[in-house]
C-alpha cells in the first residue's frame, strides 16, 4: 500500500525517528495508495512538532486523499486545536472540499468541536457552504445535537432555515431527533415553524418520534397545532395516531384554550393532500463524512 517508514513514524509521533528518516532521505511527499502522506498521519494524531518538522522539510500542507481529506479535515476530525492552527498558518485551505463537497467547517461542526470551529470561522470559512445534499455545518450540528456549536454558527451569521436536499431544516432535524437544547438555541433566532418543502412542519417531527419537551418548546414558541401535514394530519391527530397519549392530552388541552378570550380551537380532520413534495426522511440520521487514512 506504499506506505513508508516516515509515514509509520509521523503516525506515532515519533519526532526523532521522522528527523533521522528525513535526514537519510526521505521523501516527505510519498503517499500511500490512499493518497494519504505522513503530514495527513501527523495531524491525524495531533503531533504538532512533528507536523513542523514535515513541513519545513517540504511537505505540502493540502495534499489530499482520494476522497478528498486534507490534513486540516482529519485535525478538525480529532478536534486538535493547535494542529489546525499550524496548518492554518502555513496557509492550508480552509475552503477545501471532499468529494461530498463536506469542507473542514462541516467536519469540525459534526464532531462539535467548538474551539476548532472558531479557528476556521475566524480564517474565513463559510459557515454555510452545504454538503451535495445540502447539509450546512449548522444542520449536521443540530442532527447531532451540538447546541454549543449551534450557537456559534448563529452568531456568525449561519442561515437558520437553510434546507438539505429532503426538505428538512436544522430546527426540524433537531425536533425530530429531540435535542432540546439545539431546539432552544434555534429559536432565539426565529426559525420557520411553518410547514417546510416537505410537507411537515418542525412540530410534527417532534410529535411524531414523541418528544413532549420539544412539542412544548415549539408550542411555546406559537407552532401552530391546527396546521395539518401533507397527509392530512394536525399534530395532535399524529400524536393520536402514534399513540403518544401525554403528547396528544397536552395538545388537545392547547386546543381547546381560547385565545384572546375568543372561542377555542377546533381540531379539524384531516384535509385532501395536496403537496406534491415526498416527505423527508424521518429515520436514519445523515452518515458520517468518511475520511481516508
Amino acid at each position: 500500500d506504499y506506505t513508508t517508514p516516515l509515514i509509520l513514524a509521523a503516525a506515532g509521533g515519533h519526532t526523532a525517528c521522522v528527523i533521522e528518516l528525513l535526514e537519510q532521505g526521505a521523501d516527505p511527499n510519498a503517499r500511500r495508495v490512499t493518497g494519504t502522506t505522513a503530514l495527513f498521519f501527523a495531524a491525524q494524531g495531533g503531533y504538532v512538532d512533528v507536523a513542523r518538522i514535515l513541513l519545513k522539510a517540504g511537505a505540502p500542507v493540502d495534499c489530499s486523499s482520494v476522497d478528498g481529506g486534507t490534513p486540516l479535515f482529519v485535525a478538525c476530525q480529532g478536534g486538535h486545536e493547535a494542529m489546525v492552527s499550524e496548518l492554518l498558518s502555513h496557509g492550508a485551505n480552509v475552503h477545501a472540499c471532499m468529494k461530498d463537497r463536506a469542507t473542514p467547517l462541516f467536519i469540525a461542526a459534526q464532531n462539535g468541536h467548538s474551539l476548532v470551529l472558531k479557528l476556521l470561522l475566524a480564517a474565513g470559512a463559510n459557515p454555510d457552504a452545504a454538503r451535495n445534499d445540502g447539509a450546512t455545518p449548522l444542520w449536521i450540528a443540530a442532527q447531532m445535537g451540538h447546541d454549543h456549536v449551534v450557537k456559534i454558527l448563529l452568531h456568525n451569521g449561519a442561515l437558520i432555515d437553510a434546507v438539505r436536499c429532503d426538505g428538512a431544516t436544522a430546527l426540524f432535524k433537531a425536533a425530530h431527533k429531540g435535542h432540546s437544547a439545539v431546539v432552544h438555541e434555534l429559536l432565539k433566532f426565529r426559525p420557520n415553524l411553518g410547514p417546510l418543502a416537505n410537507g411537515e412542519t418542525a412540530l410534527h417531527a417532534a410529535v411524531m418520534f414523541g418528544h413532549l419537551p420539544i412539542v412544548k418548546q415549539l408550542v411555546a414558541a406559537g407552532s401552530d397545532t391546527t396546521v395539518a401535514n401533507q397527509d392530512g394530519y394536525t399534530p395532535v391527530q399524529l400524536a393520536r395516531q402514534q399513540k403518544f397519549a401525554s403528547i396528544h392530552q397536552y395538545l388537545k388541552e392547547r386546543e381547546q384554550q381560547p385565545i384572546g378570550g375568543g372561542t377555542p380551537k377546533r381540531s379539524a380532520g384531516p384535509p385532501a393532500n395536496k403537496s406534491k413534495t415526498p416527505v423527508a426522511s424521518k429515520g436514519a440520521p445523515a452518515p458520517s463524512v468518511p475520511i481516508t487514512g
